[in-house]
């Protein structure tokens, strides 16, 4: 089993407990051993770096420093925030004067010896969609079209964040792929939904949340997966105010890919959060049955369906 260090952010306590849940869910499952750092705390969000920079690298440096004293391959996180303010931080750290300045605000210092990786990145490299699809030869997300959003800080900047295309990034589109999802040709993968302009600017995500759905829709998805806590929720949460500036009706479940991950492992709907979302999952589920159905029975016989009850 592999050892990790776990930073889960402060939305995976709160707004994205769901995503927390499912992705040590996922993990365990997958022999992927998530080892909580002990008393961490918050790496400072979106609003920090923007404020100060040594101040915010401190936030970051404090967690690393933590992880380090671990014996852990990587400190991993599900949040791309936290995952952007920690690759930065280790980043900026390669300045020496920079790293004495930001020690001196620490307890502990940091030794910038500790790799940062997402979560999606070690279930793409470690585990990698060829042993998932070895693992769940039925295809247990057959019939599912989904339309993969990344949003526009997982893969950037490339040269700090160095995974994947910044572009055009593929790994959930290889997880989903493996598990039998149908991966639409989405153009706007890496497109910002407006961030946490939700609270001073809600016209503003409504007109980028809702371009986003409308794509998918116009593509045939039955639902949006994502990897991105403040991604999920302006999609999912915000849907209603999306509809009524596209001037449009948006019925679409956005999932996290850990959940659909765990859909099809067959774990527990509990275990998975899938009663957190605004719109029902039930609504992608029953189109992938429909899907289904129309297939050849040669194709269709004798595949297991994923159970989606949520008492299961």
């Amino acid at each position: 089993m592999r050892n990790f260090a776990y930073y889960p952010g402060c939305s995976g306590l709160g707004t994205s407990m769901e995503y927390d849940k499912s992705t040590r869910a996922v993990c365990k499952a997958l022999g992927i051993n998530l080892m909580d750092i002990n008393d961490w705390s918050c790496c400072g969000s979106t609003p920090a770096h923007t404020v100060d920079h040594l101040l915010s690298s401190a936030l970051s440096g404090r967690n690393l420093a933590l992880a380090e004293e671990m014996e852990a391959e990587a400190m991993i996180t599900p949040c791309p925030s936290c995952l952007s303010n920690l690759k930065g931080t280790v980043h900026r750290l390669s300045d020496r004067g920079f790293r004495h300045k930001v020690n001196n605000l620490l307890e502990k210092p940091v030794q910038r010896t500790m790799p940062v990786k997402s979560v999606l990145q070690i279930l793409d490299e470690e585990v990698g969609s060829r042993e998932l699809a070895e693992r769940l030869p039925e295809k247990p997300l057959r019939g599912l079209k989904v339309a993969t959003y990344y949003g526009c800080i997982m893969n950037r900047p490339p040269e700090v964040m160095q995974f994947d295309d910044h572009e055009h990034p593929m790994a959930m589109d290889r997880l989903m792929q493996a598990l039998g999802a149908e991966v639409l040709p989405f153009p706007l993968k890496v497109e910002c939904c407006g961030a946490s302009f939700g609270i001073p600017r809600k016209d503003v995500v409504a007109t980028l949340s809702g371009r986003l759905l409308d794509t998918a829709q116009a593509l045939g998805a039955h639902a949006m997966v994502t990897a991105c806590p403040l991604c999920q929720m302006n999609l999912d949460l915000r849907q209603g105010q999306a509809a009524s500036v596209m001037g449009k009706e948006f019925n679409m479940p956005v999932f996290y890919y850990t959940q659909l991950i765990g859909v099809a492992l067959g774990l527990p709907q509990k275990e998975l959060g899938l009663s957190k979302l605004c719109v029902k999952p039930s609504i992608a589920f029953d189109a992938m049955r429909s899907n289904r159905e129309q297939e050849p029975v040669s194709k269709s016989a004798g595949k297991k369906k994923p159970e989606t009850k949520e008492n299961s």
